[in-house]
């Protein structure tokens, strides 16, 4: 099991957090862990993140260094949960006006388009958590050759369905925003749709493949 870090963030809230690498198995641990804490008396809110957990208290602790020896406490006595898993496959259509960053991307990780198309759609990757945009997935299992700063500069739109990826990681935009990832590719999955019963195409746990356009790059 990875190291851990356990500490305050303000006056009520409080944080556990894995070195990376991210591992799916701290992650199965972290979601058990919420699903116990959310009962808990005291705690106002449980914040799932990418290996992380945040838990807001209902009110300031008395002592700091007594939440922490708690948090600790709770965590070491967290039991895994594992959720129900689905595979599924996003269409995507790499480059060109689909992904404007497909190019630039490939030149500096030393690989050409084709290269980090095949690579990008050759893993099976885990959703770890959705957050930033309602339906916005944050995947593990992005290939270390793919890795890739943010555009120091973002941009003010990048369109809804734009696969990207940022740093260590690869996501999907599920609604038009400001954004700093590296596009790469379109999908037409709707990844938010508030009009279904399940507005959420994507929940942690599930599986997911890129599948390229049959067209390949546009």
């Amino acid at each position: 099991m990875s190291e851990m870090r356990y500490y305050m963030f303000g006056e009520s809230t409080l944080v556990i957090e894995s070195r990376p690498p991210v591992s799916l198995a701290v992650q199965q641990r972290i979601w058990g862990l919420a699903q116990q804490l959310v009962h808990e008396p005291g705690v106002a809110e449980v914040i799932p993140g990418m290996n992380n957990l945040t838990i807001r208290l209902q009110a300031i602790p008395p002592s700091q260094q007594d939440a922490v020896s708690q948090l600790k406490a709770w965590w070491q006595a967290a039991e895994s949960f594992i959720p129900a898993s689905r595979n599924i496959d996003i269409p995507v259509i790499y480059g060109k006006a689909a992904g404007p960053d497909l190019s630039s991307l490939a030149e500096t990780v030393g690989l050409t388009p084709k290269q980090v198309v095949e690579a990008h759609s050759a893993e099976r990757y885990t959703v770890f958590f959705i957050g930033f945009q309602p339906g916005f997935p944050y995947f593990s299992g992005l290939s270390p050759r793919l890795a890739c700063p943010r555009h120091k500069t973002p941009r003010l739109s990048v369109p809804a369905g734009s696969v990207g990826i940022a740093g260590s990681q690869t996501g999907i935009y599920p609604l038009t925003s400001p954004g700093g990832w590296q596009i790469i590719g379109q999908t037409s999955s709707l990844l938010f749709d508030e009009t279904r019963e399940a507005p959420f195409l994507l929940r942690p746990g599930d599986t997911v493949r890129f599948i390229p356009h049959k067209d390949g790059l546009c």
